[in-house]
């Protein structure tokens, strides 16, 4: 892995690769074995930013929360490869530890230390936002976990521009543990989900976004199709999006600059997202190893200015 395919998350001392591996799949529709040998290809093509939360995969019959960090905490041992891994889980949606109160918080992070078999997280986010919480406690419960060493640094996910800024002055003003990362809903056929107030608020604040949803739940793979059928735990949700002008569009141009690249029209998808103001690493997962080089492939390809605008043009 070269230094130079790395970027730095906003204003940590965290360098990621341009891709950050989704880990929502990893006790889902994939099982050890198969998250295993996903996360071996990710690290082998030198991508180090694996994105999991303590609530996967709750949602499934007989699973509990934690599934997808624990299968994560025992790669790592087997691998021995901590120090080279940048691990991102999250807090507030699982069973057992819900919601942002102060003790919650605490006591959460050391149950997904304890999963992940490691005494620090690299990046911790609040998963979903409680705005009946006052920000002073949560903030000031994430600071005392980075005091404590349990955490390098704090992030923020599906939070709205008013919460996000009230967090922000509010660390700023007390010098406390300040976000440095915001996880937003945000690609070609869902834009006004950041775009606008929490877009302006990470490029003023100097915080990176690393957008979920950066595929649409598969849509901007290409695979959905007029007259297809998918199947996949998402189709529904994804296909959706070809009776809307805007998903015609996008496939469309998708097809053209993906040709004209000879590459795959998931990489010029997430290509399109590493190249907008404040995005450090969009967030993909697969469940097999097959699926990885369209993913992997954003790290090489570089869309023209003229590409960026038409796909821009698309998605309006």
């Amino acid at each position: 892995m070269t230094s130079t395919s790395l970027r730095k998350l906003g204003s940590s001392d965290l360098e990621v690769f341009p891709l950050s591996l989704g880990g929502n799949v990893f006790g889902w529709t994939a099982d050890e074995t198969a998250s295993f040998a996903v996360l071996d290809a990710y690290a082998a093509a030198g991508g180090n930013f694996v994105d999991t939360a303590d609530s996967y995969t709750a949602w499934i019959d007989g699973n509990s929360g934690g599934e997808s960090e624990t299968i994560i905490g025992r790669w790592v041992q087997a691998r021995g490869n901590r120090d080279d891994v940048v691990i991102a889980t999250k807090v507030s949606q699982h069973p057992e530890f819900p919601g942002l109160s102060a003790d919650n918080i605490k006591a959460a992070a050391d149950a997904s230390l304890r999963r992940l078999g490691t005494d620090h997280i690299d990046l911790y986010y609040t998963h979903f936002d409680k705005p009946e919480v006052p920000v002073e406690e949560i903030v000031g419960a994430l600071d005392e976990l980075v005091r404590a060493g349990k955490v390098r640094h704090i992030a923020a996910s599906n939070i709205t521009p008013e919460r996000l800024q009230e967090s922000l002055e509010f660390s700023d003003r007390e010098g406390l543990a300040r976000y440095v990362a915001l996880q937003p809903h945000y690609n070609l056929v869902s834009r006004d989900t950041y775009e606008g107030g929490l877009q302006d608020l990470a490029a003023r604040f100097g915080l990176a976004a690393v957008p979920y949803f950066a595929l649409a739940a598969g849509f901007l793979t290409g695979k959905y199709r007029p007259g297809t059928t998918v199947q996949s735990a998402r189709a529904a949700g994804a296909a959706k999006h070809l009776d809307t002008e805007r998903g015609r569009n996008v496939l469309t141009a998708l097809d053209e600059i993906a040709q004209a690249h000879d590459t795959e029209i998931p990489t010029v998808a997430l290509a399109w997202l590493a190249a907008q103001p404040t995005v450090a690493a969009p967030i993909a997962s697969a469940r097999t190893v097959e699926q990885l080089p369209a993913l992997l492939g954003v790290a090489q390809l570089e869309l023209t200015a003229e590409e960026i605008t038409r796909l821009t043009r698309a998605s309006a």
